[in-house]
């Protein structure tokens, strides 16, 4: 049953009770009219739970902002919503049209700084791929009663191809349940080229203020983690505690190979005790074996990034040195998932963090 206000209703209770659902739960279909955001299509959606969020069909079906409650649940940065026609493929180029966002796709054959693959003719390989300026296709809303829950979704299909190379595609679904305060990402990429391609998908989610504050916490449970300039182990001390914004501060990047529970979940959290307010992701750790973690606590630039995906961001040499780069067969399909959701009051942070660390299968 959906709970709403407090209380859990019907199908039949609802509609009894609304003229139609879209007063409790919709969805929004508007293109954006200034400047570089000019032409860009947004889908917009409420749920009466609190949680509203904004995404972007001509660029990868991302996330670019969500709220709850009026809070903002994730960084903005200062490009906007920008139109995927201005993607600068060069150098740090890919930077000029982030948005930040509760969710920027990072893939599908490369993620990480700008590098030359000198064991793949010399590529050219941009900042975090081009998978997020990839308009979506056949993009599609649905809306339906599962029993007595009503849930809410967008689909659509993007491909990252070129002519005598990779053909990949991406066929992304995601959704949300009336009443609840979380979103589900739904993912299988598929080869339909006749040759094998690397495969390096991340998502790069970006917490910020206010739930990213002074004193907020990282909840990740690890068998290792590593800082990404020297490769060497870290303790946790190192990258739990949020600070303040700062001036010059360094960028922190961690590779984590997190521990997960007896049903092979990994769970992650970014805790704000103060507002008694969090974020939480949790994601298969067959799918995605690492999570990497990116601190930036820069005056106006103040992010966080929590970042599960097949391979580190540390670019294509790396993932091939340390084991993690995949290739992905002809005709073959992976799938990926990543549920992001919100934790309120401190009673449902104690009640996730208590559950989280009494299923944790740690290695012997």
């Amino acid at each position: 049953m959906a709970k709403v206000f407090g209380r859990s209703y019907t199908k039949k209770q609802l509609l009894d009770r609304v003229g139609d659902i879209s007063q409790l739960i919709h969805a929004r279909q508007a293109t954006m009219r200034d400047g570089f955001s000019n032409g860009t299509d947004v889908v917009e959606i409420t749920n009466s739970s609190g949680l509203q969020f904004s995404l972007l069909p001509g660029r990868a079906l991302d996330i670019s902002s969500a709220s709850y409650k009026g809070h903002s649940l994730c960084f903005r940065a200062s490009p906007g919503d920008v139109n995927p026609a201005f993607y600068e493929p060069e150098g740090f180029g890919w930077l000029r049209g982030w948005y930040g966002g509760l969710l920027t796709s990072c893939g599908m054959t490369f993620v990480g700084h700008p590098e030359i693959d000198q064991k793949i003719e010399n590529e050219l390989l941009p900042l975090h791929g081009r998978l997020s300026y990839i308009p979506g296709r056949n993009i599609s809303l649905d809306s339906k009663w599962l029993e007595d829950d009503f849930e809410l979704s967008v689909s659509g299909k993007m491909r990252e191809s070129i002519v005598f190379g990779p053909n990949l595609e991406l066929t992304r679904k995601i959704s949300t349940r009336l009443g609840e305060k979380c979103i589900r990402i739904t993912d299988s990429i598929e080869n339909l080229s006749v040759n094998p391609s690397p495969l390096m998908f991340v998502y790069h989610c970006n917490p910020g203020f206010p739930i990213l504050d002074a004193g907020s916490r990282f909840v990740i449970h690890t068998d290792l983690s590593t800082e990404w300039l020297e490769d060497q182990p870290v303790t946790v001390d190192e990258y739990n505690i949020v600070s303040s914004p700062r001036s010059r501060e360094k960028d922190d990047v961690f590779v984590h190979r997190p521990l997960v529970d007896k049903s092979g979940n990994v769970h992650v959290a970014l805790i704000n005790d103060r507002i008694e307010l969090g974020i939480y992701w949790t994601f298969q750790k067959t799918e995605m074996p690492l999570l990497n973690q990116w601190l930036h606590y820069h005056k106006g630039t103040y992010v966080a990034g929590i970042e599960p995906g097949n391979v580190s961001v540390l670019g294509r040499e790396w993932n091939r040195t340390n084991g993690y780069l995949e290739n992905i067969a002809p005709g073959e399909i992976r799938k990926f998932n990543l549920e992001i959701g919100v934790l309120e009051g401190s009673e449902e942070i104690r009640r996730f963090e208590r559950k989280v660390a009494k299923n944790l299968i740690h290695k012997k």
